[in-house]
């Protein structure tokens, strides 16, 4: 579909003319993030989030390569180099309170963006190499964030990687072989960290490659919009610049705002006291949990308890991976026309729920494992999965949802009060 406002990329001086013939890079950015890229006009807050997921890796790539110009990865001097980093770099502080927050931050943005995609239906056909593309990304964002997790080496950092890398002693029969294969030993040390150290360093690089292919699957088909409707015309879009680059700065100003915030006000408010103690393997803490974004996955690995054909640790290992994997399984799950959740008033109550299912996940996922709390997170893990196995093929299939527009135009006219064109023309 062309769109008359989405002029071609005309350069004007004669270096650009020159550098358009030989390498077109202005024209790429031009018709991928500018002028010459047509957007939904409705697209709301929820859909800056992409952008300040980019924003956020870029953050921490470059705070982490700083950092790891000054950082040792040596078990017996990993501690040290971090308090270093803290005390003696200039700016060290910063780099490292920028860097630890902004793992949150960006998981924090990630996991709204992942819910709007839920709410919004941008799973669905034809966009669904976005969505795939996207758990990868997601994936490679949680390896990537328990490595560097690891890397300060203390008390939560060596029994994270312990506890972590535990569940693959798991696997029958071949299980603590992987487990030591993988760790270059039978517990976490200098092998370990240091492959820790170079994953951790080359994984951003990786998922930086792979959110290009995610960009790219997106302009095949173009933004989802709030409606789930499709694009009918010109006039349901405007180009990217300067609408939504403006938008997207509102974004980009609140999430520097609240950035700020966490690092001068607050920087360890979401870490872990314990981890200022050095990695001790004689003295296990009392309370291991991971950082916040794990704790619904952790949750779920508590809660088998009793073996059944399987060992409860092998059981509490696939559910979670189970729980993100079968993540990979949802545009297919969900076989309902309509995409937005706006015009699906069932699903829009069962999301609500599943929002507040893992919400209660999180909450189990760091308290003690007392018989009351083990018992929550059994009945909140056993929802999550009816939600995606059960409950939404039967809603997809059953529910009646409500008349959707007839474009995003008129959808947009009818919010603000104007009049939509099928009723200009029914009037005539």
């Amino acid at each position: 579909m062309s769109f008359p406002w989405a002029k071609h990329y005309e350069p004007k001086q004669p270096l650009m003319r020159w550098m358009d013939e030989k390498l077109p890079l202005p024209r790429l950015v031009y018709n991928a993030i500018g002028a010459g890229y047509p957007v939904p006009r409705n697209l709301n807050y929820f859909w800056n989030f992409g952008v300040l997921a980019g924003l956020a890796l870029v953050v921490q790539i470059v705070t982490g390569i700083v950092l790891a110009m000054h950082y040792a990865a040596n078990a017996g001097v990993a501690f040290g180099s971090v308090e270093s980093i803290m005390r003696d770099v200039n700016a060290g502080w910063f780099l490292r309170y920028a860097h630890a927050n902004g793992a949150s931050m960006f998981l924090a943005v990630v996991y709204i963006h992942i819910g709007r995609g839920l709410y919004y239906g941008s799973y669905k056909a034809p966009r669904e190499m976005v969505w795939l593309l996207g758990v990868v990304i997601f994936l490679l964002m949680m390896a990537t964030a328990f490595m560097g997790y690891v890397l300060p080496w203390g008390q939560m950092s060596f029994w994270g990687a312990q506890v972590i890398t535990g569940f693959f002693s798991a696997i029958p029969l071949v299980g603590e072989t992987v487990r030591v294969w993988l760790l270059g030993g039978f517990a976490p040390d200098n092998a370990a960290l240091n492959r820790f150290f170079s994953l951790h360093y080359l994984l951003p690089f990786v998922i930086a490659g792979v959110i290009i292919l995610h960009i790219w699957a997106l302009h095949i088909p173009g933004s989802n919009n709030p409606t789930g409707v499709d694009v009918k015309g010109e006039q349901d879009t405007v180009p990217f610049h300067p609408y939504y680059t403006a938008k997207d700065g509102v974004g980009v100003a609140a999430f520097f705002l609240i950035f700020a915030a966490l690092i001068f006000f607050s920087p360890n408010l979401l870490g872990h006291p314990d981890n200022y103690i050095e990695a001790n393997p004689l003295s296990t803490p009392a309370h291991i949990v991971p950082e916040w974004y794990f704790l619904p996955f952790y949750a779920i690995l508590k809660s088998f308890t009793a073996d059944f054909l399987l060992p409860a640790k092998l059981w509490g290992v696939l559910a979670m991976f189970g729980s993100i994997l079968l993540l990979f399984f949802l545009p297919w799950l969900d076989s309902s026309p309509v995409r937005s959740a706006n015009y699906r008033p069932t699903y829009r109550w069962f999301l609500l729920v599943l929002l507040l299912d893992v919400i209660v996940l999180g909450y189990v996922g760091g308290a003690e494992a007392t018989a009351r709390n083990v018992m929550l997170g059994q009945i909140a893990s056993a929802y999550y999965f009816a939600h995606f196995l059960i409950i939404l093929p039967i809603v997809s299939a059953s529910e009646r949802p409500r008349p959707l527009p007839n474009s995003i135009t008129e959808a947009v006219l009818a919010k603000h009060g104007g009049t939509s064109p099928a009723k200009t023309a029914m009037a005539g």
